[in-house]
């Protein structure tokens, strides 16, 4: 399985999840030139389907126009269905937020987070390979650990660090929304589910880090401390930069591509 992270951040958010002959991207917050230069520098095929994992404009904002362009379905939660974006349109599919489906080769689990929006993690499995992403969660809801077992690869919000959130720039009601319960995790919060994670996860992508409120040095550092003694490869994701990675079912971790690999900070724990 190939992983494809096209853009991770609060200006929008596309991964590529490719195995068995079928690519699925998850969330469009890139339009379709964006999404085909960047395919095109990856040597990649165009995805046969996009999964939105909930309803904000870095995840969905460029849904129908890459719905419409490369004529492939849109698969939505119930709840995400109903937004405005995607409300009566005849291209999206809704899936049940707690029940696994297929798309050609891959099958893909969804289960609910906690956001301000109704958001879902999703793992991604064909044959015994797993990969999994879950961003966009105020906390870690009981469960999660349980829906990422077996899973390689993860893709894990560190979107801020407390100190900085509350030193920085943002009003006093978007400092609340993004460190409440319904907003996003911390890097202490991501921290402590990584000291929990699963023993068979072998590589770590810390993604949507805020650019105002976190440095990648402060979520790696935390996220080092937490994967102490683990052989795993970790890395961070940023809003511009391309990064691939080759899903392998154990040992020895995933190897990891960047558009320029100088910019792409890995450690092996």
């Amino acid at each position: 399985m190939k992983v494809a992270i096209l853009a991770s951040g609060s200006s929008g958010n596309a991964t590529l999840f490719s195995a068995g002959g079928t690519s699925v991207l998850v969330d469009a917050g890139i339009g379709p030139r964006v999404l085909a230069r960047k395919l095109g520098e990856i040597g990649a095929d165009s995805p046969q389907a996009i999964v939105i994992t909930h309803a904000h404009q870095d995840h969905v904002g460029q849904c129908l126009k890459l719905s419409k362009r490369l004529k492939i379905p849109v698969y939505a939660s119930e709840a995400t269905s109903r937004c405005e974006a995607l409300r009566g349109r005849e291209q999206v599919r809704v899936y049940d937020p707690r029940e696994p489906f297929m798309i050609g080769a891959l099958t893909v689990a969804p289960t609910p987070l906690p956001h301000d929006a109704a958001q879902v993690a999703l793992t991604f499995s064909f044959g015994e390979h797993k990969a999994g992403i879950a961003t966009d969660l105020g906390e870690v809801p009981p469960g999660l650990l349980a829906h990422l077992a077996g899973c390689a690869l993860l893709l894990i919000e560190s979107n801020h660090d407390a100190d900085l959130l509350q030193r920085g720039p943002y009003p006093a009601f978007l400092k609340r929304r993004i460190g409440s319960a319904r907003g996003h995790l911390s890097n202490a919060q991501t921290h402590e589910l990584l000291r929990r994670l699963p023993r068979e996860t072998s590589a770590v992508v810390l993604m949507h880090l805020s650019t105002t409120n976190n440095l990648p040095e402060l979520a790696l550092s935390s996220a080092t401390d937490a994967l102490s003694g683990r052989k795993v490869t970790l890395s961070v994701a940023a809003q511009d930069e391309l990064m691939v990675l080759d899903v392998a079912a154990s040992p020895p971790p995933v190897a990891l591509r960047a558009k320029r690999p100088g910019q792409l900070a890995l450690f092996d724990l």
